[in-house]
C-alpha cells in the first residue's frame, strides 16, 4: 500500500480575523474600506468605457489570470485579497454609472443608498425572527405600510384595515407572489395578460401549477381594454387579470383606468406589475400616468429600477394586511405561539423566504435622504433626458425613432439597415466595450433600446452615443 502524501508545512494558527459588528466592527471596518475603494477606481480607470472589452474569452481569462486559484492552501491576506478580486471584478463589470451602459433596467446605485446597504451589511440582521432583527423589522413594517398607503391609498376613514407591502428580490418574485395570494383567495385562477406582460408571470402560473395563461396579443404595445372585455367575457371560473405599468421592451403603461372597469365588469382580480414604473408615483408631474393603479389587488414596485437601489429593493403592495394572510407559516423556534402572543412579532408571514436581508436599510435611508422632492427631481430629470434622446433621434436624417419613450427607453436604429446587420452592430459596440444597448422587438423589426436610468446623463453623452453608431462597423474612435 502507497504511503499517503506527507502534509505540508501549515503556519501557526493566530487570532481570527475581526468582525464587522459590535464597538471595535467599525475600526476594523475602516482600513479595508480605503483598500476597497481604491480597488474600485483602480479597475474603473482601466477598464475605461461602460464594459470590458474583448467578449466573454477576455473577461473570462483576465479573471482567471489575476485569480489563479479561488481556494488556495494559504490565504493572501485581507488587503491583497480585496485588491485583487475588486479591482479584477471592476475591469470586468459593465458599468449602469457609464452614459454608454444603457441597455437594461439596471440603474447606477446611488452613493448614499451603498453606503447604507454596507452598514446594514456589516449589522447582518435577518428578518426571519424579531430577536435577530429587532430595528430592522420595526423599520420594514413602517416604511413597507408607508410605500403601501402611497401606492394604493385608502380614504382616511378607512384605519382598521390599511395597505401593507412585503419586500422582495425583485418584480420576478412580487410578481409570483401576486399569483399565489390570488390562488389562495380564489382557487385555481386564470391568468390573462398581454403578450407585453413580463415573462415571470406566466413562468409563475406554471410554477404554481394554474391553468395556461391566456396571451392577448398587444400589437400596439399596450394591453387593448376591448380585446381584455371580450376574453374576460368568454372564459369561465376566476380570472387574474395583469396589466403592466412600464413594459420591459419599450417602458409603455396599459391604458390601467379602463383595464380596472373591465376587471370590476366581469369581477376578475387586477394586479399590475409596475416594477418598471411604479416610482413615478412621487412625481407629481408623471403619477397621472398611473392613474387607475389604486384600483388594483396587487401591485408590483422594483426600487433598484427607477429607483437608485443596489439590488435587490422589490416590494408588493396590497390594500390590506389581511391579503398576506395566505404567507402566515409556523416554525416553532422562530415564531413560536407563546412569544407571538406575548408580544413578539411575527416577521415569518412576510415573506416566502426565512433569512432575508435588510434591504429596507437602504430605501429608508434614500427616502428619508432626498425626501419626496428629491426623488421627484431625480424621476422628472431621467423622464427629460429620455425625451431628449428621443428629440435627438427623430431629428437625424440617418436614424429612425420607433415611438415617444413611455418612460425612459427609446426604441430606435439607424436608417438602411437589416435586423441582421442591427444584431451584429450591437454585439461589435458589446465586444469593443465601447457602448452597451439593449434590443426589442417590436412592429415586426429589430430595435436599438437605450434605456436611460442615469440622472447624471448629459446633452453631451447623448450625442456622443449616437456619434458612436454613426461610425461604421467594426471601425476605433
Amino acid at each position: 500500500m502507497t504511503a499517503p502524501p506527507a502534509a505540508g508545512p501549515r503556519s501557526q494558527p493566530g487570532p481570527p480575523p475581526p468582525l464587522a459588528g459590535g464597538p471595535t466592527g467599525p475600526a476594523a471596518l475602516r482600513p479595508l474600506l480605503t483598500t476597497a475603494l481604491r480597488a474600485l477606481q483602480d479597475g474603473a480607470l482601466t477598464r475605461d468605457g461602460p464594459l470590458p472589452a474583448g467578449g466573454p474569452e477576455n473577461v473570462n481569462a483576465a479573471l482567471r489570470s489575476a485569480l489563479g486559484t479561488v481556494l488556495p492552501d494559504q490565504g493572501t491576506g485581507a488587503e491583497e485579497a480585496l485588491t485583487t478580486i475588486i479591482r479584477t471584478l471592476a475591469e470586468g463589470s459593465a458599468d449602469p454609472a457609464d452614459p454608454r451602459c444603457a441597455a437594461h433596467l439596471h440603474c447606477p446605485p446611488l452613493a448614499l443608498a451603498v453606503v447604507a446597504d454596507l452598514a446594514a451589511s456589516a449589522l447582518n440582521p435577518s428578518l426571519d425572527s424579531w430577536d435577530q432583527a429587532p430595528a430592522a423589522s420595526a423599520l420594514e413594517a413602517l416604511l413597507t405600510r408607508a410605500l403601501a398607503a402611497e401606492i394604493l391609498p385608502r380614504p382616511a376613514t378607512i384605519t382598521a384595515d390599511a395597505p401593507d407591502a412585503v419586500l422582495t428580490t425583485g418584480g420576478t418574485e412580487a410578481n409570483q407572489l401576486a399569483l399565489l395570494l390570488a390562488r389562495e383567495h380564489h382557487g385555481p385562477v386564470r391568468l390573462v395578460c398581454g403578450t407585453n406582460a413580463h415573462h415571470s408571470l406566466p413562468r409563475a402560473a406554471w410554477l404554481l401549477g394554474l391553468p395556461q395563461p391566456l396571451l392577448i396579443p398587444t400589437p400596439t404595445g399596450t394591453l387593448d381594454p376591448g380585446d381584455l372585455d371580450e376574453a374576460l367575457a368568454a372564459l369561465p371560473g376566476p380570472t387574474l387579470v395583469a396589466a403592466t405599468a412600464g413594459t420591459t421592451e419599450a417602458g409603455l403603461i396599459d391604458p390601467l383606468p379602463a383595464i380596472a372597469a373591465r376587471c370590476a365588469r366581469h369581477g376578475a382580480r387586477l394586479h399590475v406589475d409596475a416594477a418598471y414604473g411604479g416610482p413615478l408615483l412621487f412625481s407629481p408631474r408623471h403619477r397621472h400616468r398611473l392613474d387607475g393603479l389604486d384600483r388594483a389587488h396587487s401591485v408590483t414596485v422594483d426600487l433598484h429600477k427607477l429607483g437608485w437601489q443596489p439590488v435587490a429593493a422589490g416590494l408588493l403592495a396590497v390594500p390590506s394586511t389581511r391579503d398576506l394572510a395566505p404567507l402566515d407559516h409556523r416554525a416553532d423556534y422562530l415564531n413560536a405561539a407563546d412569544d407571538t402572543e406575548a408580544g413578539l412579532p411575527d416577521l415569518l408571514g412576510r415573506s416566502l423566504r426565512t433569512t432575508r436581508r435588510p434591504d429596507v436599510v437602504k430605501i429608508a435611508t434614500t427616502l428619508r435622504a432626498l425626501g419626496r422632492d428629491g426623488l421627484a427631481q431625480l424621476i422628472d430629470r431621467t423622464c427629460r433626458i429620455a425625451e431628449e434622446f428621443a428629440d435627438l433621434i427623430e431629428a437625424h436624417p440617418r436614424f429612425e425613432l420607433h415611438r415617444r419613450p413611455g418612460i425612459s427607453t427609446v426604441l430606435f436604429r439607424p436608417r438602411n439597415t437589416t435586423d441582421e446587420q442591427l444584431g451584429a452592430l450591437r454585439r461589435t459596440l458589446l465586444m469593443q466595450g465601447r457602448a452597451v444597448l439593449g434590443r426589442s422587438h417590436s412592429a415586426g423589426r429589430l430595435w436599438l433600446k437605450a434605456t436611460l436610468l442615469n440622472p447624471h446623463t448629459t446633452q453631451s453623452d447623448l450625442h456622443s452615443l449616437v456619434q458612436l453608431l454613426e461610425l461604421p462597423e467594426g471601425s476605433t474612435r
